[in-house]
């Protein structure tokens, strides 16, 4: 036999593999191949032979062809400036989304919910000196901090009391305290409000908060200034063209914020930073460190690997070249359609980087193989198109289909990647099949040595020994499968669906560390904001309302959902019973609701006119909707889901005459987390299926289509069984893992039924077209799936555990895709097709066929 080289290494046979040759040397021509594809009467045979042609093409226009990517690369990437990232809570939904307009109509209404919480530690927060410090920390906060919309503390606390007739409505530190007995009444004061408890100061009095509103809108200057008192929430389409508080000005907030912190923290005074805005803040630092890390990783474990593979350079750099071309192309269609980098989207670059470098692979490894057996450029690159571009071009569409599957979601992140991550897979596929060929047939190309004969590679022995037990051993195989089946059954029961974005961060990251402090000693610095519509004019003096109202505090405050504790709630009878105490006399027993609407009314008016604006957080002008507040822990998203329902549904049963919208940003995630986890339960289906029809188009039989699906559920089931097994929950970033995997393990097993299919019909003997694919495609499967495995398993050097388990996970489902068909398929076709041999190429090709 003449020894060769395929890819990189000169193909030797062993003994096992004798007798495959003729259609396999470099001298056989393409158009011979099964003695038919002559007459193209075979649609397979007929786009194998489109796919030389267009090597051919490429080849004659080479400079051409680069220009023309060229062209196509530039126009896209010209829009790369305007790719934005959005880590905020509105980035998971369409802007017509009914829960997203109802927390804007809520904001436009009250203002941000969000909050920036500072956490201020100390041995007493009563102390004279400790007080002293944190005003100074609240003033240079006031005075530093840009976007500010309000700043509370016990400095300036709502102090309400009365002195004779007059209602007093000040600052708690209005007056400094200046003796012990000012002090400890002081903390008598403070102590024995029930709003300031847990809210601004702990029980045991060593916690205090500073608590920072950000500003509604953009400008100040831009809004009406009366705008937050519309009768009704909703506002109107003018007023929703004004421009929400950004990224931007939030990284801008909390970089001041910071700024203004690290000269106060010391001991006797720690300090503790938290709150939504925070947590996003630094969620999109951790996506830029991602990006800015796990790219450059990836390429450079991309780049050892197709070295080490490959041996010569233009291995290396033609596929990374095609691939980053073709990111920039892609990432410039994503910013030209407005869509922006989100925690989701944020896996893109890795995950296109490492299956276009895949497809690359596959054509690289059969152009080698006829190039350095002596073929001209030309015929080599024909070659490898008609021989590998039609199983790229399922691969490509089959992983496609799986991300296309997205678009089933109702969560705007998951739908972009549904829509801009096929869109990234088949313009890879584009550079793969033209700028690819036209870079090899432009540029030279080294021969690689030849062996001598008789010899055989490392790679080719242990190929070769595979293909031999598979064939040998198809039951035992088959029941190994089975068992692993099963326990993947059993992992899979321990599953559950979760999302805690705060645990993507590392355990010693200070926002990490700062919530917990702040759920720890002050009970949560999370809101589920409850809108109310009692549906007519001064509802709210209404007795009877307040009274239901009082009784939802009461019922709120002491409600638990599992291990999540609420912490606290109130509403605007907190601002009531406060002014009806002070009006008399400021008895303790006092602190209640007036059972008198007109008394209701006049207390109220009494409050408005001491100069105090308070009342605007709680209740719009007209007294017909009033916000009520729950605070809580942050905590899973999933708990936060039956939390809510047992709020709206107390709410319902209470007031059944008011309209009640469960709002803010715990109730945003929580929609979003329950859309997610029901829709891509419909994308896993969708993709299977569609995949499947692909499968048996490309086999050409129903049955062995189907069958062949069966290496590719098991990798899928083994993964999730692993979750289960090592407690990894289904959330927002994992749940993508199913999707993404379907269109990837599927890749090998489209390579090895393509050629599988192509040497059972040449030779007739199902395991001499085993052993013929394991040495040639089962060579470029390896290349592929190392490729794509390392690429993957580099993102566990990621800082975000999310983006650690997402390239765990796929990483994982890559390499068994690789087991089950490296030994599941091949036993598999023993078992279908029997023991059959050749008995002669007439006879062999009917057996097929029939």
């Amino acid at each position: 036999m003449t020894p060769r080289v395929i890819g990189f290494e000169p193909l030797v046979l062993p003994s096992e593999a004798k007798g495959w040759a003729p259609w396999l040397s470099p001298s056989f021509p393409l158009a011979e191949r099964g003695g038919e594809c002559e007459h193209m009467t075979n649609i397979r045979q007929r786009i194998e032979y489109l796919f030389e042609q267009l090597g051919r093409l490429v080849y004659r226009n080479r400079v051409k062809s680069l220009l023309l990517m060229a062209v196509f690369t530039v126009i896209p990437a010209a829009f790369l400036p305007k790719l934005s990232i959005d880590t905020t809570n509105e980035s998971f939904f369409r802007k017509d989304d009914r829960a997203l307009v109802e927390y804007n109509a809520f904001k436009d209404q009250f203002g941000k919910d969000e909050l920036f919480v500072i956490a201020v530690q100390g041995p007493d927060v009563f102390d004279p000196g400790f007080l002293a410090q944190l005003k100074s920390l609240h003033d240079e906060l006031k005075t530093r901090v840009p976007y500010l919309d309000d700043i509370t503390s016990l400095i300036n606390a709502r102090d309400t009391r009365g002195k004779g007739d007059t209602l007093i409505v000040e600052d708690l530190l209005e007056h400094w305290p200046r003796t012990g007995r000012e002090l400890r009444a002081l903390r008598e004061r403070a102590l024995s409000n029930p709003l300031y408890r847990d809210l601004l100061v702990s029980e045991d009095a060593t916690f205090t908060t500073i608590i920072l509103k950000a500003q509604t809108y953009l400008a100040a200057g831009d809004v009406d200034v009366f705008a937050g008192f519309d009768e009704r929430a909703p506002t109107a389409p003018a007023e929703r063209s004004r421009l929400y508080l950004s990224n931007q000005q939030n990284r801008e907030m909390v970089d001041a914020i910071r700024d203004v912190l690290k000269h106060y923290d010391g001991p006797g005074f720690r300090v503790y930073l938290a709150g939504t805005p925070v947590i996003v803040a630094d969620l999109e630092a951790g996506i830029n460190k991602t990006l800015q890390t796990m790219i450059p990783l990836s390429l450079l474990a991309v780049f050892v690997f197709l070295f080490v593979m490959f041996r010569r350079l233009s291995g290396v750099i033609y596929p990374l070249l095609t691939m980053i071309l073709s990111l920039l192309a892609s990432f410039g269609i994503m910013a030209a359609a407005g869509l922006p980098m989100t925690h989701i989207t944020q896996i893109l670059p890795t995950f296109l980087l490492v299956v276009g470098v895949g497809d690359s692979v596959h054509i690289l490894a059969i152009f080698y193989f006829r190039y350095d057996g002596g073929a001209d450029k030309e015929d080599a690159i024909a070659y490898a198109l008609g021989h590998s571009a039609l199983a790229v071009l399922m691969t490509s569409l089959t992983t496609a289909a799986g991300l296309l599957s997205f678009i089933a979601a109702d969560v705007a992140p998951i739908v972009d990647m549904g829509l801009i991550a096929p869109v990234g897979v088949m313009i890879a596929l584009l550079y793969t099949v033209v700028l690819l060929p036209a870079l090899l047939a432009l540029f030279p190309i080294r021969r690689a040595a030849l062996r001598r004969a008789g010899t055989a590679s490392a790679m080719e022995r242990l190929l070769a020994g595979i293909a031999k037990f598979s064939c040998d051993n198809p039951l035992k195989i088959i029941w190994i499968a089975a068992v692993i089946t099963l326990l993947s059954i059993a992992g899979m029961t321990s599953l559950r669906f979760s999302h805690n974005g705060l645990k993507w961060l590392p355990d010693d990251y200070p926002i990490r560390k700062a919530t917990e402090v702040i759920d720890e000693h002050l009970k949560g610095a999370v809101a589920l904001e409850v809108m109310i519509d009692t549906g007519r004019e001064n509802g709210l003096h209404d007795p009877d309302v307040l009274n239901r109202l009082e009784h939802s505090v009461d019922f709120a405050s002491g409600l638990s959902v599992g291990e999540l504790q609420i912490g606290k709630a109130w509403t605007i009878t907190a601002i009531l019973k406060e002014i009806h105490q002070a009006l008399n006399e400021n008895r303790p027993e006092f602190y209640a609701i007036p059972q008198d609407r007109k008394l209701v009314a006049q207390e109220f008016l009494l409050f408005e006119g001491s100069g105090s604006d308070d009342l605007e957080d709680v209740v719009d002008t007209t007294f017909r909707t009033v916000r009520f507040t729950i605070k809580s822990p942050f905590h899973d998203a999933m708990v936060y889901k039956v939390l809510l329902d047992i709020v709206h549904d107390h709410f319902v049963q209470v007031i059944p005459e008011a309209t009640v919208t469960t709002t803010g940003v715990m109730a945003l995630f929580t929609g979003m987390i329950h859309n997610v986890i029901t829709t891509m339960a419909k994308s896993y289906l969708i993709a299977l299926s569609v995949i499947t029809v692909l499968m048996i188009v490309l086999i050409g039989r129903v049955r062995i289509g189907l069958l062949s699906m069966v290496p590719n559920l098991i990798p899928i089931m083994a993964v999730m069984g692993m979750m289960g097994w090592l407690g990894i929950s289904l959330d927002m970033s994992t749940i993508l893992v199913g999707s993404i995997a379907i269109g990837l393990v599927v890749d090998d097993t489209i390579h090895f039924m393509h050629n599988f299919r192509r040497y059972m019909e040449q030779t007739g003997d199902v395991r001499q077209a085993v052993m013929n694919t394991m040495l040639t495609t089962g060579r470029a499967m390896l290349i592929t799936s190392v490729v794509l495995a390392s690429g993957f398993f580099i993102t566990t050097a990621a800082e975000m555990k999310n983006t650690i388990n997402f390239g765990l996970l796929t990483g994982s489902s890559v390499v068994l895709a690789l087991i089950a068909d490296y030994f599941l398929t091949p036993a598999l076709m023993i078992v279908v097709y029997g023991q059959r041999k050749a008995s002669g190429s007439h006879q062999t090709r009917s057996a097929v066929k029939s």
